[in-house]
């Protein structure tokens, strides 16, 4: 009897945990695709945006960046309803297809030389289509992740979303450091060589799409289902409060996370002056290392809850991002700059190891993946996805500090939300 219940035991972990990798790794490959964009960014502006300074080239392909994540919002709404009324895994399933779509637009535009003004169009309307899908990406994984795991692992389990989003920024990176030390000259790179990862991207979605077709749905949908409860935006709006949580909780993370990780990589080459294939080094390495903290703080939460995170967070975040950024600006030591990376990241880690969990649990089955990803892709479209804009935007100005106080501003903001709201492990609901 005994040995019966524990090859159960041994069966329930193994479901779990194939249909977190299967979630992982879609989400892993949707985020590749994304942040490769901003990767690559520094080589294919000029193919796009010729004959201006690099700043101005950088400001343009950054415009183009933030124009994705406007389709967020409306990708939330529309894979978060797919997700709630048809299931997590129909609504992952496709909005990974859609990410391979994008994908090979940008590797198969031509540029802006031998097409014109079609060439930043196309640029546009591929970064529309992925922001499409990764509005949809983060609402259904988030909520498909802590409905498949375990109440007692819950923060560590859902931390794997963000391991997984800064693995598709370490993909893109590590491919980049393979085609800059070893398979390719700088004038390659410029001239087509940045093209590769686009295509890349591409087979790696029908990859995911193939995982994704083969991992279960959750129980939690399942009941649902069965209980023929209604979602949509009708329903959503009975739960204002959460939205607002979702938003406050979503603010000064998303700058902060965006800041120290997408941006970090050109505001090494603009502002503290190194060369690419350093910057591309040091933003491989730091992300690295900020990967794994992510299960470490997830597992914390287990333990002594989400809230005491997020408190940290926006403690540290609101006292030393303008000494780290400032810091950064002045220094020549690589050693020392990594080292503030690497502090930069641990204090975000407060928010991105857990914010996903936090969000879901705050939601019934019926709305979840609405819930999630609507007012969290509204957040990030407005702050996240112009934070890199602002950044170029007041350097080009001369004023380039006024940015660190725009991000300490902003978790400021987040940081008086963490400190009315409950603690979400002790109230969660999914599950009720």
């Amino acid at each position: 009897m005994e040995k019966t219940v524990q090859q159960t035991d041994v069966k329930e972990v193994e479901y779990r945990l194939k249909s977190i990798f299967g979630g992982s790794v879609g989400n892993l490959v949707e985020w590749y695709d994304w942040y490769t964009y901003s990767a690559f960014a520094l080589y294919f502006s000029p193919a796009f945006f010729p004959n201006s300074n690099p700043t101005a080239q950088l400001l343009n392909t950054a415009g183009i960046f933030a124009v994705g994540f406007l389709m967020r919002p409306i990708g939330g709404w529309l894979f978060g309803s797919i997700a709630d009324k048809l299931g997590r895994k129909r609504s992952m399933t496709i909005s990974v297809l859609i990410m391979a779509i994008g994908s090979l637009i940008i590797g198969l535009t031509p540029g802006y030389k031998r097409i014109g003004i079609a060439a930043p169009l196309l640029l546009v309307f591929a970064r529309l289509i992925q922001g499409l899908s990764t509005g949809g990406e983060y609402g259904t994984s988030a909520t498909y992740l802590s409905e498949m795991a375990t109440k007692k692992y819950r923060g560590f389990y859902s931390s794997f979303q963000y391991v997984t989003l800064i693995g598709g920024q370490l993909l893109a990176l590590g491919i980049q450091l393979i085609l800059q030390n070893w398979l390719l000259s700088p004038a390659e790179l410029h001239a087509w060589g940045w093209r590769v990862p686009f295509f890349i991207g591409a087979v790696l979605s029908f990859i995911a799409l193939y995982l994704r077709r083969h991992i279960d749905e959750t129980a939690a949908f399942k009941i649902k289902n069965k209980e023929d409860k209604k979602g949509g935006i009708t329903i959503l709006l009975k739960y204002p409060k959460e939205i607002f949580t979702v938003v406050g909780l979503t603010l000064g993370g998303t700058i902060a996370f965006y800041t120290f990780s997408t941006y970090m990589q050109k505001f090494l080459v603009n502002t503290v002056h190194l060369s690419k294939e350093t910057s591309t080094t040091l933003s491989f390495v730091s992300l690295l290392v900020f990967a794994i903290m992510q299960p470490l703080f997830g597992l914390l939460s287990d333990k002594i809850g989400r809230k005491p995170l997020l408190i940290g967070f926006g403690i540290l975040g609101t006292l030393c991002t303008y000494p780290i950024l400032t810091g950064l600006a002045g220094e020549t030591n690589t050693t020392i700059i990594f080292l503030l990376m690497i502090g930069a990241l641990i204090i975000v880690s407060g928010y991105t190891s857990i914010n996903a969990v936090v969000k879901a649990e705050l939601f019934p089955a019926e709305i979840r993946a609405l819930g999630v990803g609507l007012p969290y892709a509204l957040t990030v479209a407005i702050f996240g996805g112009t934070a890199e804009y602002f950044a170029l935007w007041f350097k080009n100005i001369g004023h380039e500090s006024y940015f660190y106080w725009y991000v300490t501003g902003c978790i400021l903001i987040s940081l008086v939300l963490y400190t009315t709201m409950k603690d979400t492990k002790h109230h969660s609901k999914i599950e009720d």
